[in-house]
């Protein structure tokens, strides 16, 4: 834990848009910030990657090294381009080669990660969660099995459980020394079972977080993904949380408190998502602190959490010590 006069030590779990959202509100305050990212994506340019070259996919790893990028706009948007061209180029982001040629270079994945960050300047650390290809499965409620994160929500039926192989898999050290020392702890936003889950699923790094005296925050999703969470209410996925790490584990939640049905309509998503349900009452008896703040807003056809409202929100809770929960 750090003192009250050095930089607060956050440490981020997590993947895809949610994470990258959060970390781009994170990195524009005074903290020490880590995000461990999961290694599970198995589709497109990183599923093509993770083949040809026997590396970790870098897909949410380079999304996330974007976010926290402090270079000019015009490299961090060549480093997220994606080539549309015809040939085996085609569907490939240039930020994915780069990590695929670093690795090539550095022979090891996490080394890429760190000297592909120097040369982006990023805020903070990016993390694995594994230095080494991980397979991610689910076990849907009718007993079928299915293999890699990019199908999972194809089936379009309520997960049971999901789990990681091999089930040995181990993270940096440094990654469990960064939760070891960290004030805060953020788990999500973003795809419980293929972006959030994958991470805490590393024996090592669940451990960890267990054991972890800092506060841990998990930030609701605001609306339930098909394939995933289809009608999940705030407290089923919090339980489901629960359920893969063994044990109730978080101090707080926050949720947003508005309505967004007007986003998801400006945003012409009101056929493919739904809001997630605030039920309060079973939420309560899961979390100590339920807290809600108007954190949504639409954004380039898409309803995200705003990411300086949720940065400053966060940025108050580790330095207030007089706050107290909402319900």
């Amino acid at each position: 834990m750090t003192t009250s006069n050095s930089r607060k030590k956050v440490v981020v779990f997590g993947g895809g848009t949610g994470l990258s959202t959060l970390l781009r509100g994170l990195k524009k305050y005074p903290v020490d910030l880590t995000a461990v990212v999961t290694v599970a994506d198995d589709g497109g340019s990183s599923g093509r990657l993770l083949d040809q070259y026997d590396i970790p996919p870098p897909g949410d790893v380079r999304k996330v090294m974007a976010a926290l990028s402090d270079v000019e706009p015009l490299i961090e948007q060549l480093f997220q381009y994606r080539f549309t061209t015809q040939d085996d180029l085609h569907g490939h982001s240039l930020g994915n080669l780069m990590l695929a040629a670093m690795t090539d270079i550095t022979g090891d994945f996490a080394s890429a990660v760190k000297k592909t960050g120097q040369v982006l300047n990023i805020k903070g650390k990016v993390l694995p969660a594994a230095n080494q290809r991980i397979k991610l499965h689910a076990e849907l409620d009718d007993g079928t099995i299915v293999t890699g994160e990019s199908k999972i929500p194809m089936y379009a039926r309520k997960i049971r459980q999901v789990y990681l192989s091999p089930q040995d898999a181990k993270p940096l050290p440094e990654t469990l020394k960064a939760i070891r020392q960290a004030d805060l702890i953020i788990i999500g936003p973003g795809s419980l079972y293929t972006s959030i889950l994958p991470s805490l699923l590393v024996q090592d790094i669940r451990d960890a977080v267990l054991k972890s005296e800092a506060s841990k925050v998990y930030v609701g999703n605001l609306t339930t993904q098909k394939g995933e969470t289809y009608r999940y209410t705030a407290s089923e996925h919090v339980a489901a949380l629960y359920d893969h790490v063994g044990k109730p584990f978080l101090d707080a939640v926050l949720l947003n408190k508005t309505d967004i049905m007007p986003l998801l309509t400006e945003a012409g998503q009101t056929v493919t998502s739904w809001p997630v349900e605030r039920d309060l009452e079973e939420l309560q008896k899961l979390v100590p602190e339920i807290w809600q703040e108007d954190i949504a807003l639409a954004e380039n056809d898409r309803v995200l959490h705003d990411a300086e409202k949720v940065a400053d929100w966060f940025v108050n809770y580790i330095t207030d010590e007089s706050k107290t929960k909402q319900t």
